[in-house]
């Protein structure tokens, strides 16, 4: 399926709206990972022997903040390119950290249902079945790509 006029909307509508709000939003969208999966701390070096709170992580929060800006830019260009438009280099470099980190499938889908949550609970009454489905499309791409990557790596 590709990624609709109106799915664009949906997440570019709501992007610009969370734009707004990037630190605390990435912070609970971590949040939410590790609330899902806490076992997901001990992938991240910064949060495997510290029982710090995630929003006083300095580290946490850098990483929260980039992963969830490349994830939201990714799906606004997804419709103008057709596809995941993350640099080159970078695709390169996550399929290899996830590689290393042995992330699975599964972990993709923790994410997954973190982000969404994360756009419901930023956009309140807007969220609707049809931006779900728009976020979820797009999330999906990314993963794919990401894990195409991954599939690269390990065969070289």
């Amino acid at each position: 399926m590709g990624f609709t006029d109106k799915q664009e909307a949906l997440v570019r509508d709501s992007w610009e709206f969370m734009k707004q709000d990037i630190p605390q939003l990435s912070l609970r969208f971590f949040s939410l990972i590790l609330e899902i999966a806490p076992v997901a701390k001990n992938m991240f070096s910064f949060l495997k022997d510290s029982d710090e709170l995630p929003e006083n992580n300095p580290k946490l929060r850098a990483h929260a903040v980039k992963v969830f800006k490349m994830t939201c830019e990714s799906a606004i260009q997804l419709r103008e390119k057709g596809e995941v438009v993350v640099g080159e280099t970078t695709l390169k470099y996550l399929g290899s950290i996830h590689l290393q980190k042995r992330v699975a499938d599964p972990h993709f889908e923790v994410v997954k249902e973190a982000l969404l949550r994360t756009v419901k609970e930023a956009t309140g009454n807007k969220w609707k079945d049809e931006m779900k489905e728009a976020w979820s499309e797009a999330y999906d791409q990314l993963a794919s790509a990401i894990k195409a990557e991954m599939h690269a790596e390990a065969a070289a």
